[in-house]
């Protein structure tokens, strides 16, 4: 299928360094630090990345399950919090989506929403933390 390219370059100490982050389609760079990764410094962080990855993910993967039955999704909105802990360690992330689609019932919405975070790439790619979901149906 497709092959994507991000890359990172620190420089200096764990504590007093700091670094940029970059996707190569050029969509984004920015900083990064030991605050901005473990305090509530300035940048960014790769956990925030993650978590907008498997937001990101999860979403356009439940918008195809959802088609596959007929449904044509007008929104999902999906936000990922990332815990990271002692160790360091990533050891929870929280989806949260919220989504619009016309004609599903709820039984069925959450069943392809149980369904996404299984299957999505970016689940699977994280399957050693655990992954909790509170999908929740707007009409």
């Amino acid at each position: 299928m497709t092959t994507r390219t991000s890359s990172a370059e620190w420089k200096g100490t764990l504590k007093e360094g700091a670094g940029t982050m970059k996707l190569a389609s050029g969509a984004y760079e920015g900083p990064y630090t030991f605050a901005s990764r473990f305090e509530s410094g300035q940048g960014t962080n790769p956990e925030e990345l993650i978590g907008a990855a498997h937001a990101g993910c999860y979403s356009m993967f439940l918008s195809a399950l959802l088609s596959k039955e007929g449904f044509t999704p007008a929104r999902i909105a999906t936000t990922a919090t990332v815990h990271l802990t002692e160790g360091p360690t990533i050891s929870l992330i929280e989806l949260n989506c919220e989504a619009e689609v016309p004609g599903v019932s709820a039984e069925v919405f959450q069943e392809k929403a149980l369904a996404a975070k299984a299957g999505c790439p970016v689940s699977k790619v994280l399957a050693a933390t655990e992954i909790k979901l509170t999908a929740t149906l707007l009409k």
